[in-house]
C-alpha cells in the first residue's frame, strides 16, 4: 500500500491484524546515504557481535553458526562481499548482525543508543504511541542468508533500508503445522521441506512478499516469518507493545518471550499432563482427548482465515 498515513493505518489496517507492505513512507536520508562506504565510516571501529554461518540457512535450534566479534567498519565491508580474503570459517561464509543492548541480558536494542550517528539518518514511522515503543533493532545481512521461521510476541515494522528481502509468512492459526520448538519452527527449508519428516507442513498456508529498499512490512504479533536476504542489505525493526505493558515478561529484552498469562497457562498445562501420567495409557488417552475438546470449545477462534 502506497503512502499510508498514520491515521489510515491505525483505523483501517491495524485492526485487521494481517501483514501488509507499506511503500512510499518518509524514512529519512538513510535510504540514499547508507552505502557500504558511508556505513563503515559512520560508526567507526566499535566492536559488534555477529552471527557467522557457512551455510545460507541459519538454524537457531541446532546452532549451525558461531558468534564472533568484529569492528563495525570491517564487519560491514565483509558482509557486503561474497568471497573473503579474511574469514573465520570459510571464504564464502555469511554474516548477520542483530543489534543488542549494551548488556544483551538486560538492555533492549535501540539504534539511538547503539548507533547514534546512523540513527540521525532514520525517520521511524511512529504508527503507535510513544509509551508503546519497545525496541529498534538494527540488522545487516550478507546476500543469500536465510533467517529461521519464528514469531515475535510484539507487533513490528520491518523497515528495509537498502537491499532486497523475500519474506514468507504463516498465520498464527497454522502453528499446529509448523513443528514448533518454542517460538521457532524446525522446518528450515520452507521452499523444499522434508515431507517425510514434516508431513503436516503442507497444510500451512504460505504468504510471500518481496521488500525493496524503502519498503516497510507490518508483521503483527504471533505471525510467523522467514526472511531471506536476496542481496546485502540493511534493515531496521521497530517493535511496539500491542498489549498493556504489564502483560509482557519484564526480563524480555528481545520481544520473543510469551506474555505472562500464556507462560502461566503452559506451566499449568504441563502440570495437568504430568497428573495424567498417574493413569494407565487407555485412560490417559481418553482424558487427554477430552482436555483437547475443552480447549477447542473455550479458546479456538473460527472467524479469521
Amino acid at each position: 500500500l502506497a503512502g499510508v498515513t498514520r491515521e489510515r493505518f491505525l483505523r483501517h489496517i491495524y485492526p485487521r491484524r494481517k501483514p501488509v507492505v507499506l511503500t512510499g513512507l518518509e524514512l529519512g536520508t538513510c535510504t540514499t546515504k547508507w552505502t557500504v562506504d558511508y556505513l563503515s565510516q559512520a560508526e567507526g571501529s566499535k566492536e559488534v557481535k555477529i552471527h557467522v554461518s557457512t551455510v545460507p540457512q541459519m538454524d537457531f535450534l541446532s546452532k549451525n553458526f558461531v558468534y564472533r566479534t568484529l569492528p563495525f567498519d570491517i564487519f560491514v565491508r565483509r558482509a557486503a562481499e561474497i568471497n573473503h580474503q579474511e574469514y573465520f570459517l570459510s571464504e564464502d561464509e555469511k554474516y548477520y548482525l542483530r543489534s543488542v543492548g549494551e548488556d544483551a541480558r538486560k538492555d533492549i536494542a535501540d539504534i539511538r543508543k547503539q548507533f547514534p550517528v546512523l540513527a540521525k539518518d532514520v525517520q521511524i514511522p511512529e504508527y503507535f504511541e510513544k509509551e508503546q515503543f519497545f525496541s529498534s533493532v538494527f540488522r545487516i545481512s550478507s546476500a543469500g542468508l536465510q533467517l529461521w521461521t519464528h514469531y515475535d510476541v510484539m507487533d513490528n515494522f520491518l523497515i528495509q533500508v537498502t537491499g532486497r528481502k523475500r519474506v514468507v509468512l504463516y498465520s498464527p492459526r497454522d502453528a499446529p503445522y509448523l513443528y514448533l520448538s518454542g517460538t521457532k519452527s524446525e522446518v528450515l527449508d520452507v521452499d523444499n521441506p522434508d515431507m517425510e519428516k514434516y508431513p503436516l507442513f503442507v497444510k500451512a498456508k504460505r504468504y510471500q512478499c518481496f521488500l525493496e529498499a524503502g519498503d516497510v512490512l507490518f508483521i503483527p504479533a504471533l505471525w510467523f516469518h522467514n526472511v531471506i536476504s536476496e542481496e546485502f542489505g540493511v534493515a531496521l525493526n521497530v517493535f511496539w507493545k500491542h498489549l498493556p505493558a504489564e502483560s509482557y515478561d519484564k526480563t524480555d529484552t528481545y520481544g520473543n518471550k510469551d506474555p505472562m498469562a500464556a507462560s502461566r497457562a503452559i506451566q499449568i498445562l504441563d502440570r495437568a499432563l504430568k497428573t495424567l501420567e498417574e493413569l494407565p495409557e487407555e485412560y490417559r488417552d481418553f482424558y487427554a482427548r477430552r482436555m483437547v475438546l475443552r480447549i477447542q470449545e473455550k479458546a479456538y477462534r473460527n472467524d479469521y482465515g
